[in-house]
């Protein structure tokens, strides 16, 4: 039972994430929807230019601010409690 209700918060979890995920892309239309056609590739690459740069910062430095601990493990620590672990940084990243 211990591990259904792992893997259940771990789906909860990871439903969330992708909710916060599809809200970045609608706030990047709408910014899209906002400029001149001629400027929306420019906005688009500025978004995920952004998305991408925070990713980065987050999995050099914010979670290691976070949490005391660099995200860099073995694979089997990761992939424990249903993958526990990577779904909380996703969540955390988005």
């Amino acid at each position: 039972m211990d591990a259904f209700k792992t893997g259940t918060d771990v789906l909860f979890i990871l439903m969330g994430a992708i909710l916060v995920l599809f809200m970045h892309a609608g706030f990047a239309f709408l910014e899209v929807g906002t400029v001149r056609a001629k400027n929306q590739v420019n906005a688009l690459v500025k978004i995920i230019t952004d998305f991408c740069s925070s990713t980065i910062a987050y999995f050099f430095i914010g979670y290691l601010i976070a949490y005391g601990t660099d995200f860099v493990e073995p694979a089997a620590v990761l992939g424990a409690n249903s993958g526990y672990e990577l779904v909380k940084f996703f969540f955390l990243l988005t």
